[in-house]
């Protein structure tokens, strides 16, 4: 039996609606580990979003954060790791024309990095609802390049900003909305994607694309699950997904 990788999305996949992962899932990822297959986790989450699942599941191997931004390994050093990153300055540049570009919350974001321009109101729960001060965007606390911004936009102002966005830095970022009723959207380096992680990890561990199974659930997933050998969408995938998917569960 040829060894698998299994990349697993995190939100609406391996998690349930509490945003836990189950006993049961553990159980079985840790069996088919224990069959000699390799399982990673490939999310959008942020890293500080992802260590308590990594653990729980009990993983020690490289994961796949921000989207493909981001891989490395959080026990060990990696010598596949890599990371793709926005120019700190672009976040000044930004928040200088927050107000024009209808900008009410941005949290800036890297390995270990986690910033914000202020403190949110409870319904807008990624954000942080108290700073300390070295938690604020500034000159001084934010001293290197992130690799994901995080912003939460006046839905009367989103067309201003997104054409800010491309008409000033299309060349080298994109912009991915995360839906809902909050106007989030996401910063990242141009086509970077979960599939630019699947990438470096079927190089590291010599596994060809056709023994990669992805599951996924969201349109961030879409390029995985393409790439991946068997793409698996989750049943309560977006229609889209399950559609251009190999498979969908049944459950």
């Amino acid at each position: 039996m040829d060894k698998k990788l299994i990349a697993i999305d995190l939100d609406g996949t391996t998690l349930n609606n509490n945003s836990e992962v189950s006993q049961k899932t553990v159980n079985t990822l840790n069996k088919v580990m224990d069959l000699g297959h390799v399982v990673n986790i490939v999310t959008g989450r942020p890293p500080r979003l992802v260590t308590d699942i990594y653990n729980e599941i009990g993983l020690d191997n490289p994961l796949i954060s921000f989207n493909g931004s981001l891989g490395y390994n959080p026990l060990a050093k990696w010598n596949h790791a890599y990371e793709y990153n926005i120019e700190k300055d672009v976040v000044f540049d930004i928040l200088n024309h927050a107000d024009e570009l209808g900008i009410n919350l941005i949290a800036v974001e890297g390995k270990q990095l986690f910033l914000a321009n202020r403190e949110a109101d409870d319904e807008i729960g990624f954000f942080p609802t108290h700073l300390a001060p070295e938690e604020f965007i500034t000159e001084e606390n934010l001293t290197e390049d992130p690799v994901c911004l995080t912003l939460q936009i006046s839905p009367d102002k989103m067309s201003k900003f997104v054409d800010y966005i491309n008409d000033n830095y299309g060349d080298t970022l994109q912009i991915s909305p995360w839906g809902g009723p909050d106007s989030i959207v996401e910063l990242a380096a141009k086509n970077i994607s979960k599939k630019t992680g699947l990438e470096v990890l079927s190089d590291y561990y010599g596994i060809s694309q056709e023994n990669i199974i992805a599951f996924g659930d969201e349109f961030n997933d879409e390029t995985m699950l393409k790439y991946a050998g068997l793409g698996v969408a989750m049943k309560n995938g977006q229609p889209k997904i399950k559609a251009l998917a190999d498979d969908i569960t049944e459950y």
